[in-house]
């Protein structure tokens, strides 16, 4: 199965850039060269309809690897528990944990 790669963000997110570089920087690792597809999300009913958590999402093949239960949906920011506090965007160790897991579903 392909790997499909779409980046959820509002508009003018802050970390848009640094959140394409880091999924970029990710998919390299794991040895894919797949374009990852940016999408604003910009009225609520866009966000209710595609469940965003936030800006940014990463969704693999439509699945939010970092999904929480009961998070609510709405034009806003995300911010990512890490190991060094809430950032804009997972940390290294969590994107590559993420990613790698959800390859692994995908390829069965």
């Amino acid at each position: 199965m392909p790997v499909e790669v779409e980046l959820l963000v509002i508009p003018d997110c802050p970390n848009t850039a640094r959140a394409l570089d880091l999924v970029e920087s990710a998919l390299a690792d794991q040895g894919l060269s797949v374009p990852v597809v940016v999408t604003v999300i910009s009225t609520a009913e866009d966000a209710r309809d595609r469940q965003f958590a936030g800006s940014p999402t990463i969704l693999i093949n439509g699945t939010d690897p970092f999904a929480q239960s009961g998070a609510g949906t709405g034009i806003a920011c995300r911010v990512y528990p890490t190991a060094s506090g809430l950032d804009g965007v997972p940390d290294a160790g969590q994107r590559a944990a993420a990613l790698a897991a959800r390859l692994r579903r995908t390829r069965r």
